[in-house]
């Protein structure tokens, strides 16, 4: 099935009523390497194209010398607040590792989501992960906090991203035992260059769970963009990250496999990695950011790009 930007096919995710794009918009250059105006720029391209699905957290972008934390939200909120669409974005956003509100105690989960609606200026979020686990903290608490906060009205559906399959299995199971607000995603690590991140028990149980898979790092820092070549220099603040793919051999193999798929579609190389992720078992969107304009059209070609099964194959191969 292909989408088309002027309609395109949106996704179910998971056991939630949300409908998403096949590719859900990073909003961790907000505020960081795109300003406000190039945010912008960014999200009204991406929403022209049919684009309805924002991922952030709310300690973007913390790590960057000025900020506090939250400067993506505030972004996203204004910009929701100036084009009056509300109602036409899924928002995502992310607990446990904000300055401020460090971690899962369920009074940290509540005051953070206080925090969240305030930057974002919503009075409900739609999709909430608890960012990175935090073993110490019971699931029971967890849960408890995360279900409170969707009978409220303040979020609709919750999620999870960085989880071992063991803490996710005892969440489910306890949300199921007590009739409580359970996941309905997973925000795993996961990519051509990165496949054992989920590939495995993790994978497994989103699909036994009816689990909805978001991957990040769905560019591999940007190396699957293609743009990152033996002798060639990117300016980026995540050259270094990306970069290392290309001293071995599976990032060698990997991008040979995406030149070959991209010519034969007359595609973009970035669009390609993002269609075979599409592609996999129980993925709902992979996550990509673009901190330009310019930077989106090539992703957001992925919405009307279908591999063969021989292409998947191939690119599998090739990351093997």
């Amino acid at each position: 099935m292909t989408a088309s930007s002027a309609s395109p096919v949106l996704r179910k995710l998971g056991a939630s009523d949300l409908e998403v794009f096949p590719l859900a918009l990073g909003g961790n250059v907000f505020g960081w390497t795109a300003d406000e105006a190039t945010s912008f720029a960014v999200l009204d391209a991406y929403a022209a194209a049919g684009g309805n699905f924002v991922d952030t957290a709310d300690s973007y972008s913390a790590w960057i010398e000025g900020n506090k934390g939250g400067e993506s939200e505030t972004i996203i909120g204004r910009w929701v607040k100036a084009r009056g669409n509300r109602d036409d974005v899924v928002i995502a956003t992310k607990v446990s590792q904000h300055p401020d509100y460090q971690g899962l105690s369920a009074a940290n989960i509540k005051a953070a989501a206080d925090a969240s609606l305030r930057r974002l200026g919503t009075d409900h979020i739609d999709l909430y992960y608890t960012h990175f686990d935090k073993p110490e903290v019971p699931v029971e608490e967890i849960i408890g906090a995360l279900d409170e906060l969707v009978r409220a009205g303040k979020v609709r559906h919750i999620a999870a991203s960085n989880i071992s399959a063991e803490r996710l299995q005892e969440s489910l199971d306890f949300s199921d035992r007590e009739g409580l607000a359970r996941y309905v995603a997973l925000q795993p690590h996961y990519n051509l260059v990165s496949r054992d991140t989920y590939e495995g028990s993790l994978q497994d149980l989103a699909s036994r769970t009816g689990l909805a898979a978001v991957p990040y790092y769905a560019l591999a820092s940007g190396f699957l963009t293609g743009k990152y070549r033996p002798g060639t220099t990117v300016d980026s603040a995540r050259a270094g990250g990306a970069a290392k793919h290309l001293e071995s051999e599976r990032g060698q193999r990997v991008l040979t496999a995406l030149d070959e798929v991209a010519e034969a579609h007359a595609a973009p190389v970035p669009a390609v990695a993002l269609a075979w992720l599409a592609a996999q078992p129980t993925v709902a969107a992979p996550i990509a950011s673009a901190r330009t304009v310019d930077q989106l059209p090539a992703l957001l070609e992925v919405a009307d790009l279908t591999l063969t099964e021989e292409e998947l194959h191939k690119l599998t191969r090739a990351s093997a």
